[in-house]
């Protein structure tokens, strides 16, 4: 699902990107990444994450891929171009993502798979990309974030089979998904690493 208005200005707004920063140095320290791993990022908006996945992960390929084609043009201009030399923007979907299977060590999702009407089988084609051992680097929204009585007006989201922690948490051990590592507020959103077990 693209973004509308509203959401593409908070999720170019300057406060995010710090955000961000805060998360991935988070997540890196958590489980870092052997140097010169396959990557991929998906949703990259302007590409403010691929920038610092870059510093903090060093992977060998970093791909990038966003729904709006208006986003990876705003990435063409934001990325600098010594750093856009070392990534991959492709237009995608969550859930028809234009990989193989066991290609990706790493995965990068910020604030994604809300946004996508049938997040479950964006989770599918998540794991399906992962390698074994594979990791799934996510921060993920609930519904009393973008749903309340204000934001629903504001912003748009799908409305019907949303997730909360147990849903999510469920769906990614189903599919082999395990948490290894987690930061959450229960009624506002999820940090997380996922690893591919099998």
């Amino acid at each position: 699902m693209k973004l509308n208005w509203a959401e593409r200005w908070v999720v170019n707004n300057p406060l995010r990107v710090i955000e961000q920063g805060i998360y991935l140095k988070k997540l890196a320290r958590a489980m870092p990444l052997d140097p010169g791993s396959c990557c991929l990022e998906i949703g990259c908006g302007r590409g403010a994450a691929a920038k610092m996945i870059l510093e903090l992960f060093r992977p060998a390929s970093l791909y990038v891929t966003d729904l709006d084609p208006d986003m990876l043009k705003k990435a063409l201009h934001y990325v600098p171009p010594d750093i856009m030399r070392s990534l991959t923007l492709a237009a995608a979907d969550g859930h028809d993502l234009p990989f193989r299977d066991a290609s990706i060590d790493a995965l990068f999702g910020f604030g994604v798979l809300h946004h996508i009407p049938d997040w479950r089988g964006a989770l599918r084609e998540i794991r399906r990309v992962l390698r074994k051992d594979g990791r799934f680097f996510f921060e993920e929204l609930y519904p009393g974030v973008y749903q309340n009585c204000i934001t629903k007006h504001i912003l748009a989201h799908p409305r019907d089979n949303r997730f909360l922690s147990h849903d999510l948490r469920k769906e990614m051990e189903d599919l082999g998904l395990s948490v290894n590592w987690a930061r959450e507020i229960k009624k506002l959103g999820i940090l997380g690493i996922a690893v591919r077990r099998c």
